[in-house]
């Protein structure tokens, strides 16, 4: 019906006689088709609904054309470029490398993030130096990827290399074979394998098959380039003026370091500890209407979920909570457990309200890790880096733009002429980053590999939002205005 609806339109606009532009199509039907995978580097629906850097960006374009986001989701990569060819839907955002046979069928957009292909093994094998030293192994990779294209073209220099392709599962699924042993290698790109990594800290990267490869939206091949250069002066707008920057660092910013010792000791301790004050991260979070599993990652990063835990500077539990704030919070003693859990969050709940009243339009996500750094830092810090970040021409309700002026703190030229003077603003920076790391290896251990994965084709549009289900089923063939 839908695809009916574009012919009419179509047939509407060229009644003079001059066939009309896509970008004149989309705004006569109100409406932008994307079509799109289900990954954590696309589109996935988190707590609040939709969410993933590809979707994040497509609904601004929307945003900037006026017009409604349809979101179309299909299982196989083969697929996203067939969606764009018939023209159902109007350009296919997936993480989708330009290549040279796929541009054959397609035309792409200005590249939005660059990204090296990485041949994954896992930590205890021998490690692969070349592509010559894979020829018998067992590679798997995603059918009708890029990665089929650099293999094949490895193939030149390396006639007995050979792989399998597999049609139904996606790179994280791979990336857990590989982990588990019943795969040698894998191939995937660079920001996949930083999300994946801190659930896999066994595995590790041999060498990049390739090295700056584009990533770009990919639209329909019809002599008509004015929604593709209307997508690069959005594309040009949001890089100039931070936006894109604040996506990329919300969703990758936090995952360029990885430690896996630390990795694997949270991993043990998520099993062994973390249950003995589960339900007091979960009854305290509630009542300061928070994510728990937010509150029990930063729990970690102070203590280790360690109740008896003391600082060099007296402060105390799980929460590490100074002899003041705990006297603020009404906390009598900080070395129990749930009363440290309660008071902790409480704090937290409380510095985000202090600084939403500075700053009402403070997005959510820019509010929480602004939170955290007053937490550590306390709230007059915290206000000197925002207004560093004003001086820098940064936007201080971005935490992309604040998280660099935090360790300006501690230069003389710039604590000298702050308010509340000098900061351990770089340990404030790896602390909120810490957090993040370790809140989002709580989301998937808590909600499993399945959010990550491909799931069955869906439409959902900008809109579902507040009660989104995670099944994505709750927003199928849902038209809302």
């Amino acid at each position: 019906m839908r695809h009916v609806l574009i012919i009419l339109v179509a047939a509407l606009l060229s009644t003079c006689g001059v066939r009309p532009t896509l970008l004149e199509e989309v705004r006569a039907l109100g409406e932008l088709r994307v079509v799109t995978r289900n990954s954590p580097i696309t589109y996935f629906i988190g707590q609040a609904g939709p969410e993933g850097p590809d979707y994040a960006l497509v609904q601004g374009f929307a945003e900037h054309l006026g017009v409604r986001l349809k979101i179309v989701q299909v299982d196989r990569f083969r697929d996203l470029l067939a969606e764009v060819e018939s023209g159902r839907a109007h350009l296919a955002a997936a993480g989708l490398t330009v290549t040279a046979a796929r541009s054959k069928r397609v035309d792409f957009g200005p590249p939005y993030q660059q990204v090296n292909q990485n041949l994954v093994y896992h930590r205890g094998r021998p490690l692969p130096r070349s592509a010559a030293d894979l020829a018998g192994k067992r590679i798997e990779v995603v059918a009708n990827s890029s990665y089929v294209e650099t293999l094949t073209a490895a193939r030149g220099q390396v006639p007995d290399l050979a792989w399998t392709e597999d049609p139904t599962a996606d790179a994280g699924e791979l990336l857990e074979r590989v982990a588990q042993g019943k795969a040698d290698y894998t191939l995937v790109d660079s920001n996949l394998f930083a999300i994946f990594q801190r659930f896999h800290p066994e595995l590790r990267i041999a060498f990049n098959m390739t090295e700056g490869d584009a990533l770009a939206w990919a639209f329909q091949q019809r002599g008509d380039r004015s929604l593709i250069d209307e997508a690069a002066a959005y594309l040009a707008g949001i890089r100039a003026s931070g936006q894109l920057a604040q996506v990329m660092d919300r969703y990758y910013g936090h995952k360029k370091t990885f430690d896996y010792a630390g990795t694997r000791k949270f991993m043990r301790d998520y099993q062994q500890l973390l249950p003995r004050y589960r339900q007091a991260f979960e009854a305290a979070a509630k009542r300061a209407d928070l994510d728990w599993r937010l509150i029990a990652a930063v729990g970690y990063q102070e203590s280790h979920w360690d109740p008896a835990a003391i600082s060099p500077k007296g402060a105390q539990g799980i929460m590490m909570l100074t002899p003041d704030t705990a006297e603020l919070m009404s906390v009598e003693d900080p070395m129990d457990a749930g009363q440290s859990i309660a008071g902790g969050s409480k704090y937290l709940w409380r510095m985000k309200r202090r600084i939403a009243k500075l700053s009402p339009d403070i997005p959510d996500q820019d509010l929480t890790w602004l939170a955290l750094a007053g937490y550590n830092m306390g709230l007059g810090h915290l206000l000197d880096a925002r207004q560093v970040t004003r001086e820098l021409g940064g936007n201080p309700d971005r935490w992309v733009d604040v998280k660099d002026a935090l360790p300006l703190l501690m230069e003389r030229r710039w604590y000298s002429q702050a308010r509340w003077g000098y900061a351990r603003g770089r340990e404030t920076w790896a602390y909120v980053r810490n957090i993040r790391n370790y809140y989002d290896i709580l989301v998937w251990l808590e909600d499993g590999p399945e959010d990550l994965e491909v799931t069955p084709a869906v439409t959902a549009d900008n809109n579902c939002r507040s009660g989104f289900s995670r099944d994505p089923d709750a927003c199928r063939e849902t038209d809302r205005g």
